[in-house]
């Protein structure tokens, strides 16, 4: 089995020459301007301490368009009442460091490797990374998400919880907030139950790349969130 080899050029090859998981090529670095590329062509950097960065492009991509997010009747009463406080781009570096070290059943290690971290946080200084952080009524950090936002678009990279529910109430917020400001799609990668819970599909990668080149063409919600959206609510 050969993998394409990625040198110090700033270019991918083709998505259709990825392997039948996904796998597309070894190599290259993490700087902005790669990541940058890397998602504006559908593809995205997974891999453990000790390997090399492995780019990816499945097929089919697990994607939710935000007019189809599913909310529970059980997910009700935790908004009513207000159970979690929910910001933007407030913490950052606390959230991938959570998402780095959380517990998740079946894995071993992590693949937020410090260099993947940094380069994150490079993203969020630059106004494409992003955080959503959830905390309990006693002002403390129990879940959050982190991704990259382009266009029309925002790719979802990772996201924790420490208490039921918080995630789950990140994640909607953050879709809801996302659809009233344009996007139209919200990259979740690869299936996981959870999501799925909350409406996202399983689509072809032709057409996630198809509907990709269009929504890139949208302005990106770039710079803090937190202060772009209270200026446009």
């Amino acid at each position: 089995m050969s993998f394409h080899l990625l040198d110090d050029s700033l270019s991918f090859p083709p998505v259709s020459e990825a392997n039948k998981h996904g796998m597309l090529a070894l190599g290259g670095d993490l700087k902005a301007e790669r990541l940058l590329l890397a998602y504006r062509s559908g593809i995205f950097p997974w891999f453990s301490e000790g390997e090399p960065i492995i780019w990816w492009s499945p097929d089919p991509r697990f994607v939710l368009f935000p007019p189809n997010l599913r909310v529970s009747k059980s997910m009700r009463p935790i908004f009513n009442q207000n159970k979690f406080q929910i910001s933007y781009d407030q913490a950052f570096s606390e959230v991938i460091a959570n998402c780095r070290k959380v517990y998740r059943p079946g894995q071993y290690g992590t693949w937020i490797t410090p260099d993947m971290q940094a380069a994150y946080e490079q993203l969020h200084a630059e106004g494409y990374a992003h955080s959503v952080e959830v905390y309990n009524q006693a002002k403390e950090l129990v879940g959050g998400l982190y991704g990259v936002s382009l266009g029309g678009c925002f790719f979802g990279e990772s996201m924790f919880a420490y208490e039921s529910n918080a995630s789950k109430a990140g994640f909607i917020t953050l879709v809801r907030d996302l659809q009233k400001r344009g996007v139209q799609l919200i990259d979740c990668q690869v299936h996981t139950p959870h999501l799925e819970s909350l409406g996202a599909e399983m689509l072809p990668r032709p057409d996630f790349i198809n509907a990709l080149k269009d929504l890139l063409k949208k302005p990106t919600l770039k710079g803090n969130w937190e202060t772009l959206f209270s200026a446009t609510s």
